[in-house]
């Protein structure tokens, strides 16, 4: 199970099921979340600082958001209070990319059982739902992850090169705005334009109006039409490994195996031997195509 309901997670809480919920509130123009969390927050959440604890900037040539190690990721599991039995609930309020980075990371440290709260923060919010404000109180988790490289974890991933070569002889999504894929804006990273062959599914088009995810048939859809109908496996990166992760969480409900290419567009572009591509759009492309 991938997603959970806000009254699947009331019914959570209340129960006696071991439960622990993640607020990974980040976006884009406002990476640090802890002022909105400390405002208003589900009951017991703790805070996930994306930028410090789902990332690790001490690594260099593997784009903006390094994948963090497993034994820190342990660390800051523990420090959230998770246990090996827990089912961690993540959510955040910005169309479900903090959400599904922790979703990501946590299932590649092979965690089992990690939800999204589909529609995050405002479907919470919307309800009625109770809220909390302050910081919630911790205890030390017990917790023990088992994979150290998360480039080689629980789930697959693309190095740079395995990514051109998927793009030339399969499909490769780029989660990214379309004017960021076509190259004809680029407001964080130095280079615009997209990794040649790959085809663009901006993660925005694979939620609902409310936040929510699509449902599996309409998923299906978005991807079929850009030549992935589950027969093969499909590459996804963004700019720098956060919003493809929302890919991949749409995929897994469609029934598609994504590898992701965690330092997606910021380590593509930063290397000047890397080819660069502009233009394009979505339509699957042909045996003409893949000659060029």
């Amino acid at each position: 199970m991938t997603l959970v309901s806000v009254p699947e997670l009331v019914e959570l809480l209340d129960s006696d099921a071991r439960v622990t919920v993640l607020d990974v509130r980040w976006s884009l123009p406002v990476p640090d979340g802890r002022a909105a969390y400390e405002a208003a927050h589900i009951p017991g959440a703790v805070y996930v600082d994306l930028e410090s604890e789902l990332s690790d900037h001490t690594v260099t040539g593997r784009g903006r958001h390094p994948l963090p190690t497993g034994a820190a990721l342990q660390g800051a599991l523990r420090r959230w209070g998770v246990d090996t039995e827990d089912t961690v609930v993540v959510y955040d309020d910005w169309n479900r990319a903090g959400s599904a980075r922790a979703w990501w990371v946590l299932r590649a440290a092979g965690l089992g059982d990690v939800r999204i709260l589909d529609g995050g923060w405002s479907a919470w919010v919307g309800a009625d739902a109770a809220t909390q404000t302050g910081p919630a109180p911790t205890r030390e988790g017990t917790i023990t992850v088992t994979h150290d490289d998360l480039y080689a974890g629980a789930l697959p991933t693309l190095t740079a090169e395995q990514a051109a070569a998927r793009a030339r002889s399969g499909v490769v999504l780029d989660a990214r705005a379309p004017e960021r894929y076509r190259g004809e804006v680029e407001p964080v990273d130095a280079v615009a334009g997209h990794i040649p062959g790959a085809l663009n599914l901006p993660s925005t088009e694979v939620l609902r109006e409310d936040g929510t995810f699509a449902d599996a048939e309409k998923l299906k859809a978005l991807f079929g039409d850009r030549g992935a109908d589950g027969t093969g496996t499909v590459g996804a990166y963004c700019g720098s490994g956060v919003t493809a992760a929302v890919i991949a969480v749409a995929a897994a409900r469609a029934g598609i195996d994504v590898e992701l290419f965690p330092g997606s567009w910021s380590q593509w572009s930063s290397d000047p031997r890397n080819p660069v591509e502009t233009g394009g759009g979505v339509a699957p492309r042909n045996e003409s195509n893949h000659s060029k």
